[in-house]
């Protein structure tokens, strides 16, 4: 049993460009429609579909595109001529209306559920043909709308300049008025401000004289007060030189005379010291003649003990040499025997020897 797909297919159109719809103002539209088409439910449908295009084909969406690619543009471009570009932008639903009203639903079996625009905008007029008639109008009409549109954009620019420029001449009138206002009210107070001051001032320079008058009356009780203790001071430093002056003198006798104590006691102390120095002298010289007598003596016991190690090293060389040549003649002795009894075996075994031959 063969089988049939009855859902909903897509078939995408799209007209952009020179291909564009051309609108009943003659300007073109770049349009792209989405159109939902399926198999209706109903066997004599279904049994219409089978035997012209097949089951398999049914549902191919190559196979709906050559089907209904032709009818569909047809009607876009039918139902499009009733429209203005502009009407038709819109209105994207009255035009999506009358287009299924246009197509209908007698599509051989098939039925059309809806239509979707995806996508509608006024073509570009790069892409019109100035030679093509209805290309031209359209460019023409593009042109008029654009330019009264600019026109129209421009009053308003023009317009909102007028307004911003009222608007700051009167807010800079507002702000000149405030600041005359200002200076007006700066300048009041300045001059009350100089008025407080020159009275500050007079006020200030008349207490100021008071207080030089007062310190001056306290600046001359002062020096009077300063002159009578200077007065004071220089009458009690003549009494105190004065009596340094016989202080001094006293003191400078009483060291004079310290000083000639001192100077005898000093020569008298210089005389015994002298004293004591000649006399431990004296006894340094004994001590001195005492040491060298001593270092005769044993200066003397040294060389005769010097000499009589001298000897004692002569007589043990002697006795050295004496055993020295004692052994070598017992060394030369031993020799000699033994070479007369090697002599006297070697005689005796040659005349062995020789017996034996004779023998």
């Amino acid at each position: 049993m063969e089988r049939m797909d009855i859902t909903v297919k897509t078939i995408l159109l799209s007209r952009k460009g020179s291909d564009g719809l051309i609108c009943k103002d003659n300007m073109r539209a770049d349009i792209q429609t989405t159109f939902f088409v399926r198999v209706n439910n109903q066997a004599k449908d279904v049994e219409q579909v089978a035997d012209s295009i097949g089951t398999e084909r049914a549902s191919d969406p190559q196979q709906l595109e050559l089907l209904f690619d032709a009818k569909f543009s047809e009607a876009l471009k039918t139902v499009g001529k009733h429209f203005e570009f502009v009407e038709l932008y819109n209105s994207r639903a009255q035009f999506k209306d009358r287009i299924l009203e246009e197509i209908g639903t007698d599509l051989n079996g098939y039925i059309l559920d809806d239509c979707a625009i995806d996508y509608l905008e006024q073509t570009s007029i790069q892409d019109l043909d100035e030679n093509n008639i209805l290309d031209s109008e359209g460019i023409k009409k593009i042109i008029e709308l654009t330019s009264t549109q600019k026109i129209a954009a421009n009053e308003i620019d023009r317009e909102r300049e007028k307004v911003i420029k009222k608007q700051d001449v009167e807010a800079k009138e507002a702000v000149l008025e405030l600041e005359r206002q200002q200076e007006e009210a700066e300048a009041k107070q300045r001059r009350e401000i100089s008025v407080v001051k020159s009275r500050e001032t007079a006020e200030a320079d008349k207490i100021r004289e008071e207080e030089r008058l007062k310190a001056e009356k306290a600046r001359i009780a002062t020096e009077e007060e300063i002159q009578i203790a200077e007065e004071n001071r220089m009458r009690q430093v003549a009494v105190a030189s004065k009596n340094k002056e016989r202080t001094e003198a006293v003191e400078e006798e009483r060291v004079k005379q310290a000083q000639q104590l001192e100077e005898t006691e000093r020569l008298r102390v210089v005389e015994l010291a002298t004293i004591e120095k000649e006399k431990a002298l004296e006894v340094e010289r004994k001590n001195i003649q005492d040491v060298i007598r001593d270092r005769v003596a044993v200066e003397k016991a040294v060389v005769e003990e010097q000499e009589r190690i001298n000897d004692t090293k002569a007589f043990a060389e002697a006795e050295r040499q004496r055993k020295v040549k004692l052994v070598a003649a017992e060394r030369d002795a031993d020799a000699a025997l033994v070479a007369e009894i090697k002599d006297a075996e070697a005689k005796k075994q040659s005349a062995e020897h020789a017996a034996k031959q004779r023998i």
